[in-house]
């Protein structure tokens, strides 16, 4: 069997993380622009956590719009990230949803 070296030195040298990737493309950490991707990425995240659990729960959206007294419509932009949402909304969905916040 023949042993494979690697050049640890090289490799450093070639290999990128994901913060250097992301100062690339959306500026440094504390810059307007990485800060409005954060966000961004915040908000998509949280949609896509409230999307598969009311999936789970076999909920439609309007269901969980009326559940909270929003409109569907209001349901969809979050679960798309396209909209900021506000802790008591994101509290009453996830109390809808049977989920409850840990906070540390």
């Amino acid at each position: 069997m023949e042993r494979i070296k690697i050049n640890i030195e090289k490799l450093k040298k070639e290999t990128h993380s994901v913060n250097d990737y992301l100062d690339e493309q959306y500026g440094k950490q504390g810059t307007p622009e990485r800060e409005e991707f954060s966000k961004n990425a915040l908000a998509f995240y949280y949609g896509e956590l409230i999307k598969e659990k009311r999936k789970e729960k076999h909920l439609t959206q309007q269901q969980l719009a009326d559940q909270i007294g929003k409109e569907r419509a209001y349901i969809a932009k979050i679960e798309q990230g396209k909209t900021d949402l506000q802790i008591s909304n994101f509290v009453q969905i996830i109390n809808a949803l049977g989920l409850t916040l840990q906070v540390k």
